[in-house]
């Protein structure tokens, strides 16, 4: 696995950022419109704080296959948490911003560590897309990019970044093009069925590692729909692939499950 140090605050201050040209950051109004569909779809018009679902997930990572159950959890539209109970142990992911920077940790049988801040600019709770970019905010800017077919069905192709005019790079790499997801929803229903992002080495944060999620199996739990087959692809190859069996809303999660320290 790709394993990402954190990066100081004082050692970002320190590193030259890109020229910033002032432009105005708004969103195409047909991309609102599809988002707004989707996320009705999705929550079916319900206000959700937070999520927490459970299931099984079998996690692959070059010859080794485990299985074992899976717990996921967001709350907000920074806070995340994946832990895999598998057979040689644990597996665990945070993302958190609670300090006002986002940050992300992992944790295994073998060690702990934590991600490079370049890799904690996309959506938090990629397992749910109910609340990432799509609902929008004030920061996020939603570009409609076309009517697509992929894997076998007609999408409407939406792509998100975060506008940060007071942190616009990290190692020389744009905040716009290291936040920048690509949604691609059911023409016909709205639901998100595959969602597209970049993660980067630990020493290269201008190398891409194309991370795809697929979404599928939606159903129904008190009103809100979930995808029940979560797949995650690192280059190509499946990494996670999860079965959920049963979803919790508003449950007021702590915020201190989140936290990395």
């Amino acid at each position: 696995m790709f394993r990402f140090p954190v990066i100081s605050l004082l050692v970002i201050a320190t590193l030259p950022c890109l020229a910033v040209t002032k432009k105005t950051h708004a969103s195409n109004s047909q991309a609102l419109n599809y988002a707004a569909q989707s996320i009705a779809a999705l929550t079916g018009g319900n206000s959700l704080t937070d999520v927490t679902l459970h299931g099984t997930a079998t996690w692959t990572s070059g010859s080794d296959t485990e299985s074992g159950s899976a717990t996921f959890l967001a709350s907000g539209t920074a806070e995340s948490r994946m832990d895999l109970a598998l057979s040689s142990g644990t597996r665990t992911e945070i993302r958190d911003s609670q300090t006002g920077t986002t940050l992300g940790k992992w944790v295994t049988p073998a060690g702990t560590g934590m991600f490079a801040l370049y890799n904690c600019q996309t959506d938090a709770a990629w397992f749910f897309p109910a609340l990432g970019s799509l609902a929008g905010g004030s920061n996020v800017v939603l570009s409609y990019i076309g009517q697509e077919t992929r894997n076998g069905i007609a999408v409407q192709h939406l792509q998100s970044y975060v506008s940060q005019p007071s942190l616009p790079s990290l190692f020389g790499i744009s905040t716009q093009t290291l936040s920048t997801v690509d949604f691609y929803l059911d023409a016909t229903t709205f639901l998100p069925s595959s969602v597209i992002f970049n993660i980067h080495p630990d020493t290269n944060a201008a190398s891409n590692l194309s991370v795809e999620i697929d979404l599928s199996n939606y159903q129904l739990f008190s009103g809100v729909n979930v995808p029940t087959h979560i797949q995650k692809y690192l280059q190509g190859t499946l990494l996670v692939d999860v079965t959920v069996s049963s979803a919790a809303f508003n449950t007021g999660i702590s915020l201190s499950t989140f936290s990395v320290n």
